[in-house]
């Protein structure tokens, strides 16, 4: 029998924030993958090891939760005030598909570290020490993202003692603005695209719930967590393990995109995993983190918790916690309400591995909501580069 051989492509293995994936830059990718497209989805596909039935991602590099099975394309942008345009691809682990519908807010961090080691910013704009200012174009959305980047001896500070709920160690901070984060131009075309700030979300077989639908970050659906029977202190095991509220969410999911204009049909949400989130919130109340630290009513504004691709997150998605803090900037949605209410610009909110701080610039035009940046602090780091191996014929 005929085989077939391997083919190496130039890959560095990152994590940024809460989450990991692979980082390519377009033009290390092979041709028929430098063009969005069935070639390139393949490709990432093979990589990240899905479709696996095992839901294990054994043969990839994907890590078989929805924070590890991802990956980036990176390239220098043509756009003016632009360094890089930045490419998010969301793997399915059990199904052949890529999502390209949102961010990864946690690997925005990465982004700008690996584009001023790759020798993507003009090297005029790269202190030799101080931060760089890396302006990054999201593709996905059609966002900018400003992210200053700390440097060393003109290399691109990793170590530090930032800390962040979520990730085991320290290192240091890489702070990111999501400018005028509102409104992804998908669907409805607004931050509210009901225009209004809390509706009912009929959910026919589930119930009616009151519901913020936001469009800031990424398509999120804001819930009441005693509301779906919840409390908001939930760790991972009480969600995921448990079939029947996992099919509730999907349902909530689902019928939540037709009324944000997502989609058209409930059936359509198979074949968009990524977005909306849903995430419900709650007041604050004492809890145990999933590392076993103690979080305390008054550490927190209010709990949150969220589920990506069908599972509770460990943590807190990026572009989640950018929704959570314009939504928390707005009063009477649910976010602001849970938080106390009125006037915000920031807060700090309890989750499944500790707790997190968000920033949000809101103010009122001509009666509308308008939200100018959302700001907020991670971390990146580089755990292997080199090239990533995949069977010639796989794309």
């Amino acid at each position: 029998m005929a085989s077939v051989p391997q083919i190496k492509i130039p890959a560095v293995y990152m994590r940024g924030g809460t989450s990991k994936g692979v980082f390519f830059r377009l033009q290390d990718l092979p041709p028929a993958a430098r063009e969005a497209g069935p070639a390139r989805d393949a490709l990432l596909l093979r990589v990240i090891g899905s479709p696996d039935p095992y839901g294990k991602q054994i043969d990839g590099m994907g890590g078989a939760t929805s924070s590890t099975s991802k990956t980036v394309i990176l390239s220098p942008s043509t756009r003016p005030e632009h360094d890089v345009d930045y490419l998010f691809g969301q793997v399915s682990i059990d199904s052949a598909f890529v999502e390209w519908t949102g961010n990864c807010g946690n690997l925005s961090a990465a982004v700008g570290p690996f584009a001023i080691a790759q020798g993507l910013i003009d090297p005029a704009r790269v202190p030799r020490n101080g931060l760089c200012t890396v302006r990054i174009w999201q593709a996905n959305i059609g966002k900018t993202i400003v992210a200053q980047v700390p440097m060393v001896d003109g290399e691109v500070q990793e170590t530090g003692e930032f800390e962040l709920d979520g990730v085991t160690f320290p290192a240091a901070e890489v702070a990111l603005e999501f400018i005028d984060p509102a409104d992804e131009g998908d669907g409805g075309g607004a931050m509210f695209p009901t225009g209004q700030v809390v509706d009912d979300l009929v959910v026919p077989g589930v119930g009616t719930f009151k519901a913020t639908l936001i469009n800031a970050g990424i398509p999120t659906i804001f819930l009441n967590a005693a509301d779906i029977g919840c409390t908001g202190t939930e760790l991972q095991e009480a969600i995921n393990g448990d079939a029947r509220a996992l099919a509730m969410f999907e349902a909530i999911r689902a019928h939540g995109a037709v009324k944000m204009g997502l989609i058209q049909h409930v059936g359509e949400a198979a074949r968009r995993q990524h977005t909306p989130k849903v995430v419900f919130v709650a007041p604050p109340t004492g809890y145990t983190a999933s590392s076993g630290k103690a979080v305390q009513a008054a550490d927190v504004d209010l709990l949150v918790r969220a589920l990506s691709m069908g599972k509770l997150h460990h943590a807190m998605m990026g572009t989640a916690a950018v929704a959570i803090g314009t939504a928390a900037a707005i009063p009477g949605t649910l976010v602001n309400l849970a938080a106390g209410g009125g006037a915000r610009q920031a807060v700090r909110f309890g989750h499944p591995s500790g707790t997190l701080r968000v920033g949000a610039e809101a103010r009122q035009v001509d009666g509308q909501w308008v939200v100018t940046k959302a700001l907020m602090s991670r971390s990146a780091r580089v755990l292997m580069e080199g090239w990533v191996r995949v069977p010639g014929d796989s794309f």
